[in-house]
């Protein structure tokens, strides 16, 4: 992570995105600097993208193309689950996935585990658009160990969403087979979970891995892909693993108010370009 004044009166943020490449934003205003037990939080005013928070040197959410993440986040497995009424986040403090859950009218409980209350209360003060969901009286927000409170659960949820930081340091576990195996035994008898799985281009052995990882576990594992501007590379991956069910069918269409999900996208989505699904074999 870099922040650095390039001219007077001028101020970037630079993120190195992978060894060999960097993403900088002007920067106009410095919201929030701080260490929490678990991790630095940067928050600052872009000029390109909004408000941006970000994670230990790694932009997490920006105001601006956010909607695109969140959506495939949420509405891939909510919408081909058959009747999705229990939802687990792990992660995703921000609440921008928490909100695209709660668009589903059918959804009567979400439960958020963020291990990092710093990241709650970040977004509940700076990004009004993003975090609109915390106080939902349909959502129950927890900040604590989500492994923990994951390794205690069965058969709870319907639907798992794995909103989690790249997988470094304590949240290297949540790409492993034995974290999917706690998912597993979360879940009821047709539960799905999706995860995001990085870059293809950037991260090609986190994508595969995960795939790998997943796929011990459950017996219906898919890949699919969406845009994300801010995002290394600007294309990421979604890992969906389903007990029962095919992910890539749809069971109800996007609920009003998406910007970046349909049900055609959702069909487009798990169509792998050749060398994504080599990356598999």
């Amino acid at each position: 992570m870099e922040i650095r004044q390039k001219r007077t009166n001028e101020l970037w943020y630079t993120e190195e995105q992978s060894p060999n490449m960097k993403l900088s934003l002007r920067v106009s205003d410095v919201l929030l600097n701080i260490t929490s037990p678990y991790q630095d939080i940067l928050l600052v005013q872009t000029e390109e993208y909004g408000k941006m928070m970000v994670l230990d040197g790694a932009i997490q959410i920006t105001e601006r193309d956010e909607f695109c993440y969140s959506e495939m986040m949420a509405h891939v497995a909510l919408c081909s689950h058959p009747s999705p009424k229990r939802v687990l986040i792990v992660g995703g403090g921000d609440g921008g996935v928490l909100r695209e859950v709660l668009r589903h009218k059918g959804v009567e409980k979400a439960t958020l585990v963020d291990i990092d209350e710093e990241v709650i209360n970040a977004s509940k003060k700076f990004l009004p658009t993003i975090n609109v969901a915390l106080e939902d009286p349909r959502a129950e927000v927890l900040p604590m160990d989500a492994l923990r409170y994951i390794a205690s659960s069965r058969d709870e949820f319907d639907v798992a969403i794995v909103d989690s930081t790249d997988p470094v340091e304590f949240a290297a576990g949540l790409f492993r087979s034995p974290f999917y195996q706690d998912i597993f035994n979360a879940l009821k008898n047709d539960g799905m979970v999706v995860a995001q799985t990085e870059s293809p281009f950037t991260d090609a052995s986190v994508v595969k891995g995960a795939f790998k990882e997943m796929s011990a576990v459950f017996p219906i594992v898919r890949l699919c892909w969406g845009a994300m501007p801010t995002y290394p590379s600007g294309m990421w991956t979604y890992t969906v693993g389903s007990k029962t069910v095919e992910p890539a069918d749809t069971r109800r269409p996007a609920p009003e108010g998406t910007k970046y999900y349909t049900e055609d996208i959702h069909k487009a989505a798990f169509v792998l370009p050749p060398f994504v699904s080599d990356l598999l074999k």
